[in-house]
């Protein structure tokens, strides 16, 4: 019995040699995972930081004038309340637009007006331009008129 018993210590050895083993090899397979994941990650970082420099447009703000005024900010949180005075304010703007009697009358050119007694003064390029602009639309007009002409005619033909 004495050898027997030998023999089932050494196996029970050898079997607690083995999961030692392997348990080191799992082991060490995770390590090296590990490893490889941190090194993935660290590449995935950098291709992320090299795709936000490429988007990165702080460079041209030195080349864009400064805003004049701060911006006004509308109403931060519309809650409930807020919301049905908002409503109940431009409602009473809409009604006295449609009340008004130059609106009545022309509409485009009574939006014209407001806009220019509210917008700031151009400058004198801009006037320039806009005098191009009037002529240039007056041709196009022109040529709306010729080109409605002849696709009536074309329209007949068909």
């Amino acid at each position: 019995m004495t050898g027997s018993s030998k023999k089932h210590e050494l196996k029970s050895k050898q079997k607690l040699e083995k999961k030692l083993s392997f348990y080191t090899k799992v082991k060490d397979a995770v390590t090296s995972l590990n490893a490889k994941k941190t090194i993935s990650k660290k590449s995935k970082q950098s291709r992320r930081q090299k795709k936000l420099k490429a988007y990165d447009l702080s460079a041209l703000s030195e080349f864009l004038p400064e805003p004049a005024a701060p911006e006004q900010k509308t109403e931060g949180k519309l809650n409930c309340k807020s919301r049905q005075t908002l409503v109940v304010r431009e409602s009473a703007r809409l009604k006295a637009v449609l009340d008004n009697p130059q609106f009545q009358l022309d509409p485009f050119a009574a939006i014209h007006q407001h806009l220019l007694a509210t917008q700031p003064p151009a400058a004198a390029k801009d006037s320039d331009v806009e005098k191009q602009g009037k002529t240039d639309s007056k041709d196009k007009k022109r040529r709306r008129k010729k080109k409605g002409a002849s696709s009536s005619s074309q329209a007949m033909d068909i």
